[in-house]
């Protein structure tokens, strides 16, 4: 594993659907052993339900309110919120706050930042506090999902 410091505002930084997920450690940092993600959704924002055939998940809310959505139960997630699934766990969670809510992911072992980097689009300082996702972000969010051991179930339209 190799030392790092990364300050507050630094490190990998890209919108994935129209969420800000900065990538804080990766494997490259730790040996493959984890990753850690820094991630802001908007009002409104937060990945469709989806499956990770590959790693544990865990999220820790910092600021906000999200509900997350895990194999058929509903946990209400305000800030100091400690979530934690299992690889194979079927979930989404959305912000149903009326600001910004950000948390941190933890990953083990690592590799899904390396999705997010393929599939997300650079973010800048300019950027402000949202970018909405284009037809194109969401196809390629679920085309390369597989090669990643995601599977994405995209929601029929109404």
């Amino acid at each position: 594993m190799n030392s790092i410091v990364l300050r507050a505002g630094e490190g990998r930084t890209v919108w994935v659907v129209g969420d800000r997920y900065t990538i804080k450690a990766g494997g490259e940092e730790t040996g493959g052993a984890f990753a850690l993600v820094e991630a802001i959704f908007p009002p409104g924002g937060g990945p469709p339900p989806h499956i990770h055939r590959r790693e544990d998940e865990a999220f820790y809310v910092l600021e906000g309110e999200l509900a997350f959505h895990v194999d058929g139960r509903d946990i209400a997630a305000g800030a100091g919120s400690w979530v934690t699934l299992a690889k194979g766990s079927l979930h989404h969670f959305k912000n149903v706050g009326d600001r910004p809510a950000r948390m941190l992911i933890v990953v083990t072992p690592a590799g899904l930042e390396r999705y997010f980097l393929e599939v997300g689009r650079a973010a800048s300082d300019e950027d402000g506090d949202a970018v909405a996702p284009t037809p194109e972000d969401i196809e390629k969010l679920v085309a390369v999902a597989p090669q990643y051991g995601i599977e994405i179930r995209v929601p029929e339209p109404a």
